[in-house]
């Protein structure tokens, strides 16, 4: 007949089995942690684009794949174009180290969200622009609503820029959704073309 084990015994063999790390876990954490400390670097500055491809050469190709999928996520509408600029090229450097690299059709997913970037900060100025026109026009636009310390409600003017900068926001927080859902397919199409 055999032993039935208690519930302590069976609860101490699951805590023994799940401390154990197949080699293939700890390759995969391994790899991970060389991603994480070389886009580090690449993030502060202290490697290039060039020292990213010398970082990662002869690296596997998921370890390839996985660090360009970090730096696409990286990626926003409202990066600085020389931010913008420095992950396109890491992401195109470790690109050129495959097998069979996907560079042209990466590149233009690149350049699509380049040019998306800067019509999303045109599309800014030129409602900053209209705005400015249109609140230096109607002064009562200016004025804002504040509660004060004995909870009575006063109007105070702010300055053009302030109020402009609340409109902006208010109407961004309305109408960017078609621009950021371009970007968003966009991104989904790039990581499709990273393999």
């Amino acid at each position: 007949m055999a032993k039935v084990k208690s519930a302590l015994e069976i609860a101490l063999e699951k805590a023994d089995k799940i401390g154990v790390l197949s080699t293939e876990e700890k390759d995969t954490m391994k790899d991970e942690g060389k991603i994480t400390e070389i886009l580090r670097e690449f993030f502060l500055g202290k490697i290039d684009p060039n020292g990213l491809w010398q970082r990662f050469k002869g690296s596997k190709p998921t370890l390839l794949r996985t660090a360009q999928m970090n730096l696409i996520d990286t990626l926003g509408i409202n990066s600085l174009p020389e931010e913008l600029q420095s992950k396109k090229k890491g992401i195109l450097a470790i690109e050129t180290l495959k097998e069979q690299p996907n560079t042209v059709v990466i590149e233009s997913s690149l350049q699509a969200i380049e040019v998306l970037r800067k019509e999303y900060d045109g599309m800014k100025e030129q409602i900053a622009a209209d705005l400015i026109k249109h609140i230096e026009g109607n002064p009562q636009l200016r004025m804002k609503q504040v509660r004060t310390p004995d909870g009575r409600t006063m109007q105070v003017a702010v300055s053009v820029e302030e109020a402009v900068k609340a409109k902006l926001d208010e109407y961004l927080s309305q109408n960017e959704e078609q621009y950021l859902g371009e970007f968003s397919g966009i991104i989904e199409e790039l990581k499709m073309q990273v393999r």
